[in-house]
């Protein structure tokens, strides 16, 4: 090699493998994001409904953090044992979303007056599930019915 031979080049697999890299941990991000955005909203309304299959519906009316003018007893007529949507023995979150121009999210959930929650295969237990939507209050975790 003489003074006016420009050295060999390296090959540059450290440019590559960072890029590479990068592009990995974005698509993890954005993946995980994805996957747990709403999760402080799914796990307030685990917690509700757990109350409720617990028969425990005083804790389950604090969890909802009601207005002035939904009072215990319109509770207990919406959720408890012979109320509208009860009784409640089982449940599974089938989705949470954030509706257009709300602040709320939107978490749907199948309730089922049975234990465990029945099969779609049972016909005539699986007739009893009901899907419900709530909307969740992401800076209190209230919940309320949607308008």
């Amino acid at each position: 090699m003489s003074l006016l031979e420009p050295p060999v080049e390296k090959p540059q697999k450290s440019r590559a493998m960072a890029i590479t890299v990068v592009v990995l941990l974005l698509a993890l991000g954005t993946a995980l994001w994805f996957t747990f955005r709403y999760y402080p909203e799914k796990k307030a309304t685990t917690t509700f409904f757990d109350a409720l299959v617990a028969g425990d519906t005083n804790k389950a009316y604090g969890l909802w953090k009601p207005s002035g003018s939904y009072k215990l007893d319109d509770f207990t007529a919406d959720w408890g044992p012979g109320g509208y949507y009860g009784p409640v023995k089982s449940y599974k979150i089938m989705s949470a979303k954030a509706p257009k121009q709300s602040t709320s999210i939107e978490v749907n959930v199948a309730i089922s007056p049975f234990s465990p929650m029945p099969e779609a295969s049972d016909a005539e237990k699986s007739s009893k599930t009901r899907v419900v939507t709530l909307w969740v209050l992401p800076s209190d975790k209230s919940f309320s019915f949607p308008p």
